[in-house]
């Protein structure tokens, strides 16, 4: 059936809803040539990969997953997650500064969602009216549209990178979002800020504890000269607990209130949180959101209405995980033991980002700035064409908006030299 033939069941936003997943498409056929015997490196998926292209699993999580009690695998978790892994993830979030921002009576409330996403797609369901823009970086991931889409909201962007001129950090283009933010705030009744950091997706970059400073500056700024106006600054931290700097958002709102900066009413920050990645159970889709502001009743409210939300969107979140992730971090020692293994596994992402960095600046290949987590990134204007062009010699990367993603977390070190003559390739080819 084509056309006007097609019965009319679907409305009219299904009409973009196509197609596979880039990453996993690409993942698809990576995996199609290696089945008929090819030398692939596969640098496409979002997971943790060992060595031997097999899935990373830090072991305590596993035992403590199998060793669960039967009511932990059949029962519900409480709609808004189980208190206990509501107050560890606040912990996760705010780590050892979380008492003094209590102190200085800074509160936070957590409601548990499936992963990051979910977390991502409560903020977009109550923190923005539809047909509002929420503010990304010009580089993000591409799954961050979607979850706009769904919640009929669009985007408006800054740069990734700022310029050479002094009023900029090389890891945060200032003056660009300051423009973006106060455009958003004078069109707009609320404005929603997702800023992915540290370990961005797609490439790796962490921002600078002096941008940090200006970033956060220029949103209290601008919510305190626009009181009428709610503000939200929402840090996707999926990959923090893989990055040098894991508590540096803490870190850089507690410098801000102790160095006498007022908390704008309309303002809150959110952290979106990931135990699939840091606790290495992406299936479990565990995760949560975590508010901070000095107003308790408000966030006692916030509390009603993501749980309101959530009941209403995927009814109630996943328990095993929520209990293996309490009993590991209530046990000093076990605690100790996935604090190796994650460090093991930072370890091993950092000798391959190195190895990566080099082979590519031997090469003259310039990749964007790449400091933490997952990935790494090559700008270019036509992005599949380099992807294809790298495909053609074994090697995947996954074509975004902008450039190609690699997976730093899924090829080994001996691989990175390859990968960078690969890309170096790439590119002459598709620019002759």
């Amino acid at each position: 059936m084509h056309g006007d033939d097609v019965p009319s069941f679907f409305n009219e936003e299904t009409h973009d809803k196509k197609g596979n997943d880039a990453i996993f498409a690409m993942l698809a056929r990576c995996m199609e040539a290696k089945s008929a015997g090819a030398d692939v490196i596969n640098a496409t998926v979002g997971s943790l990969l060992d060595d031997d292209g097999i899935l990373a699993i830090n072991s305590v999580v596993l035992e403590q997953l199998k060793n669960a009690e039967s009511i932990e695998y059949a029962a519900y978790s409480p709609l808004g997650g189980k208190p206990d892994f509501l107050d560890l993830s606040i912990t996760t979030a705010l780590g050892h500064v979380r008492s003094k921002l209590e102190n200085l009576g800074i509160m936070a409330t957590s409601t548990a969602t499936p992963g990051g996403s979910g977390a991502l797609r409560m903020s977009a369901a109550n923190l923005a009216s539809r047909g509002d823009k929420v503010l990304l970086r010009e580089r993000h991931w591409g799954p961050y549209q979607g979850f706009l889409r769904e919640a009929g909201l669009k985007s408006a962007t800054w740069p990734l990178l700022g310029t050479d001129s002094e009023d900029s950090h090389p890891d945060f283009a200032m003056p660009e979002f300051e423009t973006a933010l106060t455009d958003l705030i004078n069109e707009q009744d609320r404005v929603l800020i997702w800023l992915n950091d540290p370990a961005h997706n797609p490439t790796g970059l962490s921002m600078s504890p002096s941008a940090r400073d200006d970033l956060l500056d220029i949103v209290m700024a601008q919510a305190s000269s626009n009181l009428h106006k709610g503000v939200t600054l929402y840090i996707d931290s999926a990959y923090t607990l893989y990055a040098e700097e894991t508590h540096g958002w803490a870190e850089t709102i507690l410098e801000a209130i102790e160095s006498g900066l007022p908390w704008p009413e309309n303002l809150l920050i959110c952290f979106g949180i990931s135990f699939s990645k840091s606790h290495t159970m992406y299936g479990m889709r565990c995760g949560a959101i975590v508010t901070v502001h000095p107003n308790q009743e408000l966030l006692e409210r916030i509390d009603e209405i993501f749980v309101a939300t959530g009941r209403s969107t995927w009814s109630a979140p996943t328990r095993l995980p929520q209990d293996a992730i309490v009993r590991i971090h209530s046990d000093e020692q076990l605690s100790l033991k996935w604090e190796e293994e994650r460090d093991a596994f930072t370890k091993l992402l950092k000798d391959r980002r190195d190895k990566l960095l080099s082979s590519c600046s031997d090469l003259g290949v310039k990749l964007v700035p790449s400091h933490d987590g997952f990935f790494a990134f090559l700008e270019h204007d036509n992005p599949s064409a380099i992807s294809e062009a790298c495909a053609s010699r074994h090697v995947y990367v996954v074509a975004l908006a902008g450039g190609v993603r690699i997976g730093v977390c899924a090829a080994n070190q001996n691989q990175m030299t390859r990968l960078a003559e690969t890309l170096k390739y790439a590119i002459e080819e598709v620019n002759e």
